[in-house]
């Protein structure tokens, strides 16, 4: 009988605008589970960049951690990043999110210039390094293309975020709804989701696409 694929998911606060994007990441956690994998659910423990309230998009004077916000949509099952060893898991998978673009990097504030949240970093060359797949969605491909030179990914049709993938030395393909680029050669499954207009099937199907490339590529 075949072990279960075992899916590190990597979070980056709860909501849209200054978090992991919900429908992205709980529609991540059930592909895994679909497609018969289990996963655990990690976050950095640090100061999310701002909040924003999400009714009126206007930013609120208080101060949150990512790994605590994380902790809502985990249901309370979540570990720090820095307790993540990808030597214990088969694929690592980011959802989107402004908070990837604000809390796992400041990709949202320089560009192609950014850097990448060290933890996070790490744990995207440790997977690359072990031959473990990594699957992002939504604005994560771009971070994964800071970290790892030369890939080919899609955040589907964006012409300013593609030239930014372009600038940091990967290659943007245009796609749509439910299509996932698949670079053999990094072990790596990119889709669009919410950087299209979308609706929640649109990011079910997303999901389950981009997840089946990565247990695809599992050794």
């Amino acid at each position: 009988m075949k072990s279960e694929k075992k899916v590190a998911i990597v979070l980056a606060g709860c909501g849209v605008f200054d978090g992991s994007e919900i429908h992205e990441a709980t529609m991540t956690m059930y592909a895994v589970k679909t497609l018969g994998g289990v996963y655990d659910i990690f976050a950095p423990d640090i100061t999310q960049h701002h909040v924003i309230n999400h009714r009126t998009g206007e930013e609120m004077p208080e101060i949150r951690n990512v790994l605590t916000e994380s902790a809502r949509i985990a249901r309370g099952k979540i570990r720090p990043l820095s307790e993540l060893n990808m030597t214990n898991y088969d694929a690592l998978m980011l959802p989107g999110g402004f908070g990837v673009a604000k809390n796992l990097s400041d990709l949202a504030f320089k560009g192609a210039n950014c850097s990448v949240n060290k933890e996070l970093e790490n744990s995207i060359l440790q997977a690359y390094h072990l031959g473990k797949p990594i699957g992002a969605l939504c604005i994560s491909p771009a971070v994964i293309a800071r970290v790892l030179q030369g890939v080919s990914v899609t955040i589907g049709q964006d012409s300013e975020t593609a030239q930014t993938i372009e600038q940091m030395g990967g290659t943007h393909i245009t796609t749509g709804h439910g299509q996932v680029i698949t670079d053999h050669k990094h072990k790596l499954a990119t889709t669009p989701c919410y950087m299209l207009d979308a609706q929640i099937t649109d990011i079910a199907e997303g999901a389950l696409n981009v997840t089946k490339a990565v247990f695809e590529m599992i050794s």
